[in-house]
């Protein structure tokens, strides 16, 4: 691993930057987001404050697979109003009032006529409800039950003042160099309108990664990806195959604001070296976790995974999407998400990467037989002790296991050690001249 992330990661203050990670969160709460459009250009504007993100733009229409890139959806205002002429529902008072990708409207109708086109959540009354319909044209309001239910007999006049017309598809993206053209990914999704914990902590999280890692002698090179859900990632995928068969390990990011356990849910291969790092970190951290198997379902790691790519990404999160009860709905608000949660996301995400970057396989040149560590100030002179334990450990069972064959997230997982400990200690060996690295291919 550099020197420079393990100082880096050593420096990380998750509080403060958790600070820094919600400031951006609140700037970018009140943006109408969608899988299209200006909400998605002015937050990638936002995010271009703190990284140097490409913007690009593919034409509604496209071909991309099976898919074609859909037209640019653009909302001004949109409304209900009672025969008073009083706004009953109003968008500019929350944009999930909207059904995201409503088509344009202005009539009037009866509450009968009205009904139809309105969602709420009647085991959430309190709560608005988030709704799109990308693919099939409709229109809708999304409002607390409570106020559906109070809603009078009567003529109300409807407004989605919005354009649905040929424009494009906008993504950003931030390449990192290392000093190998093997990739890794890490996504997150822009396409969500005033959610916090799904998923401007991801974007957010994404963000400062990438500002930490800006800048360090790295092994791999690293792209961020900043796309609308779904068909951002195939869109992606369609037009840049070359640039996906360099991507060695990918993680989707969502969800990491709230303060459940750690989920990570695996790449399709299930037993890719990033399926196995990630399951490093969240052991060497000694708190709850969970670890579940691919399924076909869920964000963008399933199309990185999808079986013409194959590509060894999963998700890292904290409550998965849909297991909490603020999921799309108006809970999942800037109160939802906290400080000290996303800045311990970022960390665990450093910690990730800083066993992708320090993971290399070993040749004892002392093999036969332990070599005396003590004159080499690396093992106590003093027996009886029990004292410098750990740290003999961890230097016997890298030496041990340096063969040529067993990388050190395999002697990791053999002892049981963390991972930070095994890399420290092949250090020292190496200082030593005790071992030497082999050349094997990454990833």
């Amino acid at each position: 691993m550099s020197s420079d992330l393990r100082q880096r990661l050593a420096e990380l203050d998750p509080e403060a930057v958790g600070r820094e990670i919600h400031q951006l969160a609140r700037e970018a709460y009140p943006i109408c987001r969608s899988i299209t459009g200006d909400g998605v250009r002015q937050t990638l504007a936002l995010l271009r404050r703190h990284l140097p993100l490409e913007v690009h733009e593919v034409a509604s229409g496209t071909e991309v697979f099976d898919w074609r890139v859909p037209r640019e959806w653009n909302v001004r205002d949109a409304w209900v109003k009672d025969a008073s002429g009083k706004r009953v529902i109003d968008f500019r008072a929350h944009n999930l009032h909207l059904l995201n990708y409503s088509v344009p409207v202005r009539r009037r109708l009866s509450l009968e006529e009205l009904r139809p086109h309105l969602y709420s959540l009647p085991e959430a009354p309190e709560l608005i409800p988030y709704r799109t319909s990308y693919y099939q044209e409709r229109w809708g309001f999304c409002l607390p039950h409570r106020r559906l239910e109070a809603l009078p007999e009567g003529e109300y006049e409807v407004c989605v003042d919005a354009t649905l017309e040929p424009g494009h598809l906008t993504y950003g993206e931030y390449r990192i160099e290392g000093a190998s053209e093997e990739t890794v990914l890490i996504s997150t999704h822009v396409c969500h309108p005033s959610l916090a914990n799904d998923n401007l902590s991801g974007i957010g999280v994404c963000t400062f990664l990438a500002k930490l890692l800006d800048g360090l002698a790295l092994r791999y090179s690293y792209r961020f990806l900043f796309i609308p859900g779904t068909i951002g990632s195939i869109t992606w995928l369609a037009l840049h195959r070359d640039e996906a068969r360099a991507i060695r390990h990918g993680l989707v990011a969502a969800n990491l604001g709230d303060g459940g356990a750690f989920h990570y849910k695996k790449s399709r291969r299930g037993d890719a070296e990033i399926d196995r790092a990630v399951a490093r970190v969240l052991e060497d951290a000694e708190a709850p976790y969970a670890i579940e198997d691919f399924v076909p379902f869920g964000y963008d790691e399933r199309q990185y995974g999808s079986p013409g790519f194959n590509l060894a990404v999963g998700a890292l999160s904290r409550t998965p999407w849909g297991r909490y009860p603020q999921y799309h709905t108006s809970a999942d608000d800037l109160s939802f998400i906290r400080p000290r949660h996303l800045g311990r996301s970022l960390e665990r995400y450093l910690q990730v990467l800083a066993v992708l970057e320090g993971n290399r396989t070993y040749r004892s040149r002392n093999p036969y037989c332990e070599p005396q560590l003590g004159k080499r100030g690396l093992y106590r002179t003093l027996g009886g002790s029990e004292r410098g334990r750990e740290r003999e450990l961890a230097l016997l069972w890298v030496l041990n296991q340096s063969d040529g064959e067993h990388s050190l997230l395999d002697v990791a997982e053999r002892s049981n050690r963390r991972f930070a400990d095994l890399r420290q200690a092949a250090d020292d060996l190496l200082a030593a001249e005790l071992l030497e690295e082999v050349e094997s291919p990454l990833g």
